[in-house]
């Protein structure tokens, strides 16, 4: 989660009272002071709460919950007559644009400060590494309407932010720090996205970096803000959510009009919501009256419509609130959480641990006693790792993801051992050996049960090394097994072995293939193993405790 600095003379001056008033309230709508300095405090906001990543935002919140002044706070939008055409080229690239123009904007070292953290905390937290969403933050006076978002080709050049020296839009990509950050977003396109004015100066290179042309100092008054991504709800809420800061420090927003559409329009949204509901999810006896004053606290506009039934309207930059238990959320906190008299449940349940659970942590005793260290790779991965890379065919029941959001993360394992080879891969370059294991849920045909998996890595290993630990895992695990001859293609033929219980193969062990060491680039030998946990569950004469 997000940790913001707020400065307190520049705090106290937004929110209208003192340190001390603020440091003791802040925790008690949802955040962690994380270190009082003598100038500033370090505090950590929920990640679900990005109109907070601002000193702007936590006075706007915090006047509201101190009662200094609660409703819904009012964003006026003129019209700028500035436009902002996008190319359709940029449709399988990155296609959404969010703008606005931000005047009479007085800009500090605080001010700027807090701009600059807003900016990385909402490429973090909405933008997921500016991936799905970037920011650009222009001087307006340096820069000439209309302005064009298009795809651009690669040897276009500009000054980039923090350069004295013209680079192509290549040039960036391998040779300026944030070039090589966030190169990955957009290598791998043939042209790439680029911001320009009317005279074809370049603004931005969304989502690497700004213009030179363009940077913010003390000296800037107006603003012209660009927000590209690949989510248009993600765009448009940092675009709320960073003009809504700026009003907060007195400046006034105007509206662009981007092909069609003019934007921003910071109208609330509203629903009407039940007060019985509420009371029955919170165990607070709330009137409708008293509903619509925690809620004015928090910064909603309320208003009771009758007994049962409050009419709000949520702050364009609430991006949280999606249903109506997240309002309730917050009436529990502008009521308190230590209003809420706490009681007994009405039915009274045993717990135990489940017995998978309890096999799952022998095995990890097992597994460290035999000196492998425990990994927890991710549930989803590729075909390419899964299948391609282990020789092994397509397993039919693999499940797809319907929406995947990446070409890395396309299935649902099936199995886990090329989880750990893909590991090893990325930790090539450490000391050996590497003696690896995981234990946890594999899913076939959409159901779930539980796998054990281990590698090693070293100049030594080979087939007798890991039947060792397989027969330890298997002997300790009170499985009656044999061993026969496998078929497994990620094997080496002759060194590799099916481990069977009452004829049903459950596991499989041995020294991975070359083909298979060259897929994940490996240049030592790696023997592996991996077992099915149901052979053990279903065993009479299991242990299933350490």
């Amino acid at each position: 989660m997000p940790i913001i600095t707020l400065p307190y003379e520049y705090l106290e001056t937004l929110v209208g009272t003192d340190r001390e008033t603020i440091l003791a309230r802040i925790p008690m709508f949802g955040a962690d002071i994380e270190r009082i300095e003598e100038d500033h405090a370090d505090v950590e906001f929920f990640a679900n709460r990005p109109d907070l990543y601002s000193t702007e935002g936590v006075a706007r919140a915090l006047r509201g919950f101190l009662d200094i002044e609660t409703g819904l706070p009012s964003y006026e939008v003129a019209p700028s007559g500035i436009e902002f055409s996008v190319d359709p080229g940029l449709a399988a690239i990155r296609p959404y644009l969010g703008s606005a123009v931000i005047r009479n904007v007085r800009l500090d070292e605080d001010s700027i400060v807090s701009l600059m953290g807003l900016q990385e905390a909402l490429h973090w937290a909405v933008g997921r590494g500016r991936k799905k969403v970037a920011i650009g933050i222009h001087d307006l006076a340096r820069i000439t309407p209309p302005f064009r978002y298009f795809a651009a080709d690669p040897a276009t050049a500009f000054v980039p932010l923090d350069f004295d020296r013209e680079m192509t839009l290549d040039g960036i990509l391998a040779d300026h720090p944030k070039g090589r950050d966030y190169a990955h977003i957009v290598q791998a396109y043939p042209r790439y996205p680029l911001i320009v004015d009317a005279h074809d100066q370049v603004l931005s290179f969304p989502p690497i970096i700004n213009g030179e042309l363009t940077r913010v100092t003390t000296e800037t008054t107006d603003i012209l803000l660009d927000t590209t991504g690949t989510d248009r709800r993600a765009v448009m809420t940092v675009v709320n959510i960073i003009c809504t800061a700026f009003a907060e420090m007195g400046a006034t927003i105007e509206s662009v009009h981007v092909d069609g559409e003019e934007m921003p329009s910071l109208a609330p949204s509203e629903r009407t919501i039940s007060v019985a509901e509420c009371r029955k999810l919170l165990g607070i006896d709330l009137s409708a009256e008293d509903l619509a004053a925690l809620l004015e606290k928090m910064r909603f506009g309320a208003v009771p419509e009758g007994a049962d039934s409050v009419h709000i309207q949520i702050p364009c930059y609430r991006a949280d609130i999606m249903h109506d238990w997240d309002v309730f959320e917050d009436a529990a906190i502008a009521c308190g959480y230590g209003a809420i008299e706490p009681a007994l449940p009405r039915t009274f349940t045993v717990g135990k641990e489940h017995p998978v659970t309890r096999v799952m942590d022998l095995v990890r005793t097992l597994m460290v006693g035999l000196g492998f260290q425990e990994m927890m790779p991710f549930t989803l991965t590729n075909e390419r790792i899964l299948f391609a890379n282990m020789r092994r065919k397509k397993d039919p029941a693999v499940l797809q993801l319907m929406r995947p959001i990446s070409e890395e993360q396309t299935v649902v394992r099936t199995a886990i051992l090329p989880m750990l080879a893909e590991i090893l891969q990325f930790n090539v370059h450490r000391e050996l050996p590497m003696r690896l294991f995981a234990v946890g849920d594999v899913v076939q045909e959409a159901a779930t049960h539980q796998h054990a998996a281990a590698v090693s890595m070293h100049p030594d290993a080979d087939f007798s090394e890991i039947f060792a630990a397989a027969d330890v895992l298997c002997r300790e695990l009170g499985l009656a097994y044999s061993v026969a001859e496998s078929d497994d293609p990620a094997f080496i033929p002759g060194r590799r072995g099916d481990i069977q219980v009452e004829g049903a193969t459950v596991g499989v062990f041995g020294e991975l293939h070359p083909d298979v060491l060259g897929a994940f680039e490996f240049d030592q030998p790696v023997s592996a193993l991996e077992l099915d946990l149901r052979a053990v569950l279903q065993s009479p004469s299991r242990r299933d405790t350490p």
